[in-house]
């Protein structure tokens, strides 16, 4: 089983390399990113976006820029567009965001002719080392659906075992977090994790194990789970969290990335395949780790 992202980008580099279509990648730290996962033998990569600004770039922080494929168009629009249909035509693997709005990369990747729309939901997987933790842990849905339905629900989960299933956890423990871990009328959070756990049993919601209502100490802290006399089997070993709404889930990756420190990776799922969507803010590691993250997922999907 992969249990950190040492591993992660181990097996990312057995398991590669993948092609990844840059849009808009006039941007130094997806650069820096994308060459050291060149280097480690775990992607390749076309540029996509403003040479000019690309090659400039890459002489400042010495990439060698030869080694890649640069396709110059200026606009972002176009340059996404130009990156998603390089995927959807089967010359890329993933998609990845450089210097461009979320908002415009995601509308290229729905885009009617070129995109990589399914009709299903997109939703957002974050993935966490946790230092003295012994797994990863995935949290959902925090950067795309701010208030999602049952059936949103439903769909998020799933985009999140795929996830799971590309790092060898066959079988994902799946916590649906609420403030509460009884069903409460008032709080809706609740009744749908109810829902979701009978889905679960069911078979709707298949190849992984979900429980709900359960509470953050429950989900992930086996003490915390028996002093409250839980013996569901995601109860203190969940490897996925799914959050209620995205301000829940901001919070919660705010946190962890900030105050535990820890490492991370993040990926949006749903499409045909992975889109890798790092925020500014996330640092060249957290750029690489998603790079990987998305090479395992198209290993997968393969």
């Amino acid at each position: 089983m992969i249990k950190n992202f040492e591993d992660v980008l181990k097996f990312a580099a057995e398991r590669g390399p993948k092609k990844i279509a840059v849009a808009c990648a006039q941007d130094e730290d997806v650069l820096l990113a994308v060459d050291k996962a060149n280097k480690k033998g775990i992607a390749e990569a076309i540029l996509v976006g403003d040479k000019e600004k690309i090659e400039d770039i890459a002489r400042n922080k010495n990439i060698e820029i030869s080694k890649y494929e640069i396709i110059d168009i200026k606009d972002l629009s176009e340059a996404s567009l130009k990156a998603v249909e390089l995927v959807s035509t089967g010359k890329a693997h993933m998609v990845m965001k450089g210097l461009v709005d979320t908002s415009i990369i995601l509308k290229a990747v729905l885009n009617a002719e070129v995109g990589l729309r399914t009709g299903n939901v997109l939703s957002h997987v974050a993935v966490f080392d946790i230092e003295d933790f012994d797994r990863l842990l995935f949290v959902t849905d925090a950067a795309m659906n701010i208030a999602p339905d049952l059936n949103q629900k439903r769909q998020i989960i799933e985009n999140a075992v795929t996830v799971a299933r590309a790092l060898d956890i066959d079988e994902p423990k799946v916590a649906v977090l609420c403030a509460k871990e009884k069903v409460n009328p008032k709080m809706p959070a609740t009744v749908d994790a109810a829902e979701l756990q009978k889905m679960n049993e069911n078979g709707e919601i298949k190849n992984c194990i979900v429980g709900g209502p359960l509470a953050l100490d429950n989900a992930i802290s086996v003490e915390a789970a028996k002093h409250k006399g839980i013996t569901h089997p995601v109860a203190g070993y969940a490897d996925i969290l799914m959050v209620p709404t995205i301000e829940a889930g901001n919070v919660l990756y705010k946190a962890l990335a900030f105050l535990a420190r820890s490492k991370n990776a993040g990926v949006i799922v749903g499409a045909k395949a992975p889109v890798i969507l790092t925020s500014r803010a996330d640092d060249e590691e957290a750029k690489l780790n998603s790079i990987a993250l998305g090479v395992l997922m198209a290993a997968k999907q393969k």
